[in-house]
């Protein structure tokens, strides 16, 4: 079914209307969506929503100001995951998380380039397989929505080229972005299906205002609308993988209003209450100390431009709970939302690159008008940062430069990031503890009873288990081989257990590698190393926020540490170490 939206905003939320519009359409031959063949199941639809570089202490219910209602209303009838992993990047993340394989193993040890190596390939590996493609194997439906970014062919030269796009990998409908960043306001390699779309001639979805967080959760409750709608009695499964709150800082002025002066005391007071609140929560203990601040207030440039970029970088983070919040209300009219289980994780920690906040202080107004010509509606976004907005505008970078609009492009630096990470060291990139923690959130009414709702679970998880929990939860087959090719072992645990109280027992230790930052998690102790550094050894009952070495205290643990995780990068395909700086 073709869809047709109509978008008014009334406050903060949006109302949707869809209209059918009938006749066949290449997109839905192209899609070939297999004829309804299960039977009504009792197995629970799996929803696994991801956001885009934020911190352990963003959302509400792990310690934020920012307004997050409706993930910490899943939380309150949920779970909560205290120890929960990413990677530390965002393509490596979602290879991981897609197929239940350490990055590496999927072929994309860094980001979108091939270096030579199984491992670096830059490009989702045909020795594993999706969850989209063994949920589907046992008669799911598919569907994702968003960023996709497991794939450097962004404007393929044929079908062959697509062999590592959403409907090439499982997914029988798509919308969303296949490169990693861009615009909100004129995202690239927007597609629909298996076709690049601009979000302004696109038949299927016309807002009055553009905004891609918006356009994600529309489309994904459209999705499920037409799920319901088409009388589709096999559960589904749903990718949402937001770019929020990822550089540029892009949001909506009304949402950025509603944070007008909450982050006017600067760094140290945010981090401060965060900390008073995640301890509170039972998510960080009392004893470990704060890490070290990152930047001192008072040494700032300009105070107007950093309050400014943390009060755009709240509102896209409201903007997609409010996003979430519209799907749930979908979930809650169809009356699937007891019995589907929704996933909430982030790609990793807060990120403190230098985006467009180069240079010395410039304020660099928006000029009065347009200085070059409109771009046609239908002509196809493939910059990561444009040169222009749609209208004329020059696209302005530059410490000063006031974020929001889209003529900006502009990150939050490494102050906020710092402050997102609350109270962990590091940042996106890093092993630390801040570049790989993540909120982990579990709602299934049916599946968690009500006395275990609002827990916390402190059992250390990683991406990997993601997997193995959606397989477990749908009863599926995790393949030794599929389509005549060779698929790897799955690599982590379902934490179903946990929903029940139980353990999670593993066989192996939690491994990483991202940009020669390397880690080791065995139960309460982590070995951790910056690229071509010392081993550092931390018990993370103790200590979760490093700030106690004590490998030169236990040099027996860590020479046993460092084996493992030697015969980790030996098998799953990391060696040679620097192979991602193209040196092999």
């Amino acid at each position: 079914m073709k869809r047709i939206f109509s978008v008014a905003w009334l406050r903060g939320t949006v109302a949707v209307a869809c209209v059918a519009a009938g006749g066949a359409t290449a997109l839905a031959e192209e899609r070939q969506t297999p004829a309804v063949t299960g039977q009504p199941s009792d197995r629970p639809n799996v929803i696994v929503i991801m956001a885009d570089d934020m911190g352990f202490s963003d959302i509400g219910c792990y310690g934020g100001e920012i307004h997050t209602p409706v993930l910490d209303g899943l939380a309150a009838g949920g779970l909560r995951f205290s120890q929960f992993y990413n990677t530390a990047r965002c393509c490596p993340t979602r290879a991981s998380l897609l197929t239940g394989l350490y990055p590496h193993q999927a072929g994309i040890g860094h980001m979108m380039e091939d270096r030579g190596l199984d491992g670096y390939r830059g490009d989702l590996s045909q020795e594993c397989v999706t969850i989209a493609e063994v949920l589907h194997d046992a008669d799911y439906a598919t569907y994702a929505v968003g960023k996709w970014h497991v794939t450097k062919k962004v404007r393929p030269e044929g079908p062959q080229q697509q062999d590592n796009w959403p409907l090439q990998r499982g997914f029988e409908r798509f919308y969303g972005t296949i490169h990693g960043a861009g615009s909100f306001f004129d995202p690239n390699s927007l597609t629909r299906d298996n076709t690049l779309i601009s979000p302004f001639a696109d038949p299927d979805y016309t807002p009055e205002t553009y905004y891609y967080t918006d356009a994600i959760g529309d489309n994904a409750v459209a999705f499920l609308a037409d799920h319901a709608s088409s009388g589709d009695e096999r559960p589904f499964f749903l990718y949402v993988a937001f770019t929020a709150a990822h550089w540029p800082m892009h949001a909506l002025e009304a949402d950025v209003a509603r944070y007008h002066g909450r982050y006017d005391e600067g760094f140290a007071a945010i981090r401060d209450a965060r900390l008073a609140k995640s301890r509170s929560l039972g998510l960080v203990d009392a004893s470990w100390p704060m890490s070290p601040q990152a930047v001192a207030w008072d040494a700032v440039a300009d105070a107007a431009f950093e309050i400014r970029c943390m009060e755009v970088y709240a509102a896209m983070v409201d903007a997609m709970d409010r996003s979430i919040g519209r799907l749930v209300d979908e979930l809650r009219r169809q009356g699937t939302l007891d019995n589907t289980a929704i996933f909430y994780l982030q790609d990793n920690g807060g990120c403190a690159e230098g985006m467009g906040r180069g240079g010395k202080k410039q304020v660099v107004a928006r000029a009065e008008a347009p200085s070059l010509p409109p771009m046609a509606a239908d002509d196809l976004q493939f910059d990561m940062i444009p040169k222009q907005t749609r209208d004329g505008y020059p696209v302005r970078q530059g410490y000063g430069v006031m974020p929001g609009g889209a003529d900006t492009y502009i990150g939050y630096g490494e102050g906020w990031a710092n402050v997102s990470n609350t109270p962990f060291r590091e940042y996106k990139h890093w092993v630390h503890e801040g570049g790989i923690s993540t909120p982990l959130i579990v709602h299934w009414p049916a599946g968690i009873e009500a006395g275990r709702r609002g827990s916390l679970v402190h059992a250390p998880g990683h991406l990997i288990d993601i997997m193995a929990t959606c397989v477990d939860l749908a009863d599926a087959d995790y393949p030794d081989e599929r389509g005549g090719r060779s698929i790897k072992p799955a690599e982590g645990v379902s934490l179903v257990p946990a929903f029940d109280g139980g353990e999670l027992v593993r066989s192996q230790p939690i491994f990483w590698e991202h940009e020669g930052n390397r880690a080791v998690r065995e139960g309460r102790w982590k070995l951790v190393a910056k690229e071509g550094k010392p081993w550092e050894l931390y018990d993370m009952q103790a200590d979760r926020t490093e700030l106690h070495d004590l490998a030169g205290d236990m040099p027996e643990r860590v020479e046993r540490m460092a084996a493992a995780w030697d015969a980790y990068a030996a098998r799953a395909n990391v060696l040679p170490l620097g192979a991602w700086r193209g040196k092999n």
